[in-house]
C-alpha cells in the first residue's frame, strides 16, 4: 500500500493559519486535499496535524470532510510522521506538507514510478531542485522511515522528517526525479502573504473552466499573463 501524509499545522511564524486561508471559499488545505486524491497511485490520505490547540480547527475539518487526521508531537515532526504512519502499515509512504496547494498529482505519480522502479528506499523531486519550489514531493519506504524515526537525534531531524534519509546516502538507496527544463526560479509554495495572494490568482484563473489544472496549465497562464509571476518575487 501507498500512503500519501499531507502535513499541516495553524502556527506557522510567517503566515500563521495559512493552511485555512480561503482560495475561492475553500480552505487552502481541501483545495490541496482535492489535487493530492487525483494521484492514480496514492492508496490513501490522511492528513498529519499537531496536538496543539491551534490545530483544532484542521482536525474539525478533516472530520467535517471525512479525511483521517492523526494528531502528535509539534515539536517532534517525525514522530508524528511515524506514529501517524505506523497505524497503517503500509509499504511506501508519500510525504506532502500544506504549504503545497498547486502540487501536482501527475509529478506525484512520476516520483512515486521513479521509486519504486529504482527499487529506492527514499526518493524525491527537490534533492536537485528543478520544478518550482511548492511542487514537492519526497517518497521513502516505511522501513527507511522507521529506521530514521529509530536513529535521528539531531533536532533538525526531527523537525522535518526526511533530512536523517537524505543525509545518509550510505545507508539508503536514493533516487531522484528532475524535470526536463528547469523552473527551479518559480515560487509557488505558500510561506507569505505575497505567495498566497499568486496562488488565489492562479486558481480564480484556472480553477472554472478545469479544476484538474495542471503545471502545463500554470506555465502557460504565466506566460500570458507575466505580472503575475512579480507578485511574490519581492517579500
Amino acid at each position: 500500500m501507498i500512503l500519501a501524509v499531507l502535513q499541516a499545522r495553524c502556527s506557522s511564524t510567517r503566515l500563521p493559519g495559512k493552511v485555512l486561508k480561503p482560495i475561492l471559499g475553500t480552505p487552502m488545505l481541501l483545495k490541496q486535499v482535492e489535487r493530492i486524491k487525483r494521484s492514480k497511485l496514492i492508496d490513501l490520505l490522511l492528513v498529519a496535524t499537531s496536538v496543539e490547540p491551534s490545530d483544532d480547527q484542521i482536525a474539525q475539518l478533516c472530520a467535517k470532510h471525512a479525511i483521517d487526521c492523526f494528531r502528535g508531537s509539534l515539536e517532534d515532526v517525525l514522530d508524528r510522521f511515524y506514529q501517524a504512519v505506523e497505524r497503517h502499515n503500509p509499504g511506501h509512504v508519500v510525504r506532502i506538507t500544506g504549504d503545497c496547494p498547486l502540487i501536482d498529482p501527475e509529478i506525484i505519480d512520476q516520483t512515486i514510478e521513479l521509486h519504486l522502479r529504482g527499487q529506492y528506499d527514499y526518493t524525491s523531486n527537490c534533492l536537485e531542485r528543478t520544478y518550482p519550489h511548492g511542487l514537492d514531493v519526497e517518497v521513502f519506504t516505511a522501513a527507511s522511515l522507521e529506521a530514521a524515526w529509530r536513529e535521528a537525534a539531531l533536532p533538525y531531524e526531527r523537525e522535518h522528517v526526511t533530512p536523517y534519509l537524505k543525509e545518509h546516502p550510505e545507508l539508503f538507496k536514493i533516487g531522484s526525479l528532475k524535470n526536463s527544463v528547469d523552473l527551479s526560479h518559480l515560487r509557488w509554495t505558500v510561506d507569505y502573504e505575497s505567495d498566497y495572494v499568486l496562488v488565489k490568482r492562479i486558481y480564480e484563473s484556472l480553477y472554472q473552466a478545469n479544476p484538474a489544472f495542471t503545471t502545463a496549465d500554470i506555465l502557460a497562464l504565466l506566460d500570458a499573463k507575466p505580472e503575475l509571476s512579480l507578485i511574490n518575487q519581492q517579500r
